[in-house]
């Protein structure tokens, strides 16, 4: 599933395409993608929204337009493509805005787990998806302070506070590994044995892998493509997730399960 870093790539990838553009007209092909408002609404209400801006929230891409925003969430496999608006619609393009250009964008999800939301612009930070959502890796408000309050009185597992949205938004499987194995961490650490020093170290080391991650595009993990030829270059800076042997001590890599989350750790420098 894409992360933070895969999230801004996109964006990055979509504004010189779409800023200052027209969504003219909607068709959605797969209702249930459309989590609010109806169906028919969210058709009818985009029509002649101009997009002003791209920006991210956690995972969420969000689309500033005219009076209304458009959160997207990509979930698991979705993907954005740009078509001649004559060309006929693919199997699994489920939702297609057609834009003053006369082309068409199109969202592309396989597994149809994606979701979109149209909202009002004034206060979309303030309502649901985005209200519960915790800081971001770069806010000056995360602190080490912060993080030891939200963690010291959880008992689940660290691997799976951290992928906790309402604690910091935007880390998910991948990068929490690699934040943990960066900060000498077990997964399976209860969050509430964690001091403020750890919390100083895992907040820095969430902030150095996400920047460089950004830097490099993402990672492109099995089908993950943030658009047509863009392709992230962070799975070649990966130390622990999909490894075998550890680039520190040479010694070898574990994968166990965690809620359900395969994890890759080392049991020699993550103790």
């Amino acid at each position: 599933m894409p992360e933070k870093p895969e999230v801004i790539t996109v964006a990055n990838h979509l504004k010189p395409k779409l800023i200052g553009r027209v969504f003219t007209n909607c068709k959605v092909y797969w209702n249930n993608i459309i989590a609010f408002p109806s169906v028919e609404d969210f058709q009818n209400q985009i029509k002649n929204q101009k997009i002003e801006n791209i920006t991210t929230r956690g995972k969420w891409l969000v689309f500033l337009l005219t009076d209304k925003a458009l959160l997207i969430h990509l979930r698991m496999e979705g993907k954005f493509f740009f078509r001649p608006k004559d060309d006929p619609r693919k199997k699994h393009e489920h939702v297609v805005f057609t834009l003053d250009t006369q082309e068409e964008f199109r969202f592309h999800d396989v597994r149809k787990f994606g979701k979109m939301y149209l909202v009002d612009k004034e206060n979309v930070q303030q309502i649901h998806p985005l209200l519960h959502l915790g800081y971001e890796y770069d806010d000056i408000n995360l602190t080490e302070d912060y993080l030891y309050q939200k963690l010291n009185k959880k008992k689940i597992p660290i691997k799976t506070a951290l992928l906790d949205q309402s604690i910091i938004a935007g880390i998910g499987n991948i990068y929490d590994d690699e934040i943990l194995y960066l900060s000498h961490i077990h997964p399976e650490t209860p969050s509430s044995a964690l001091t403020k020093k750890d919390c100083k170290r895992l907040i820095k080391n969430t902030r150095s892998v996400l920047k460089k991650a950004i830097e490099k595009g993402g990672t492109t993990i099995r089908s993950f493509t943030s658009s047509e030829g863009v392709h992230g270059l962070f799975q070649n800076e990966l130390h622990v997730h999909g490894k075998t042997i550890c680039p520190t001590c040479h010694g070898k890599i574990e994968k166990i399960k965690i809620n359900g989350r395969g994890t890759y750790f080392c049991p020699k420098c993550q103790k």
